[in-house]
């Protein structure tokens, strides 16, 4: 049987340590190589062409997202899991649109972690429960377009319609209609809840 080659993405060495001693040891894996930031992990792939990525969200230069995206628009057979303590975010969701087919959290027990890893290298998806409704919770925020996006942003920051109309050269009727498809998305009763969710969720990046 081939071994199943893994690069492991992560910018803390003593996590890529932690997880190349526990593959290692596996006689179906092999760690092929490690990545400290997102630019690395796209190189690597290019070059290596792993079976199986393990990549965090969290990372200088590139976030999981985007790498995510990069890999995959380059090799759209790559198979990427997500291991990461950072689930309460809109990049999680990002990363499994952009063709991630794992996310496990990094206090994952290992025989799970690695029930997961063989699920991921044979194309089946693996995500977590805990993760599940976190990402379909974000994808609400995906179908936002960019101008309400910009809005939420601007009501988290406690701007009234006025303001948010003259920073955005639009009237308060626009930007009230703009809220309340707002709201309709986040399945927000009011404006108040709108941003209540948006905090708790970290749906914006202030």
């Amino acid at each position: 049987m081939n071994s199943i080659r893994i690069l492991i993405a992560d910018d803390h060495a003593l996590m890529r340590i932690g997880l190349k001693s526990i593959l290692d040891l596996q006689p179906d894996m092999t760690v092929v190589c490690e990545a400290s930031n997102g630019q690395e992990t796209v190189k690597l792939a290019d070059k290596h062409k792993p079976d199986v990525i393990i990549m965090d969200l969290l990372m200088p230069q590139l976030n999981g997202a985007e790498a995510t995206r990069l890999i995959l628009e380059r090799h759209p057979g790559a198979r990427i899991m997500i291991l990461t303590s950072y689930g309460m975010s809109t990049d999680l969701g990002k990363a499994v649109q952009f063709g991630a087919i794992g996310a496990q959290p990094k206090e994952v027990p290992t025989e799970a972690f690695l029930s997961a890893v063989r699920a991921v290298a044979a194309g089946k998806q693996a995500i977590a429960p805990e993760f599940a409704a976190q990402i379909a919770e974000s994808n609400q925020l995906l179908d936002l377009t960019q101008r309400q996006q910009e809005i939420l942003t601007s009501l988290v920051r406690g701007l009234t319609n006025a303001e948010i109309g003259r920073q955005f050269g639009i009237s308060p009727i626009t930007v009230n209609k703009h809220i309340a498809v707002i709201c309709a998305k986040l399945n927000a009763a009011n404006r108040t809840e709108a941003v209540a969710i948006a905090l708790r969720k970290q749906l914006v990046k202030m």
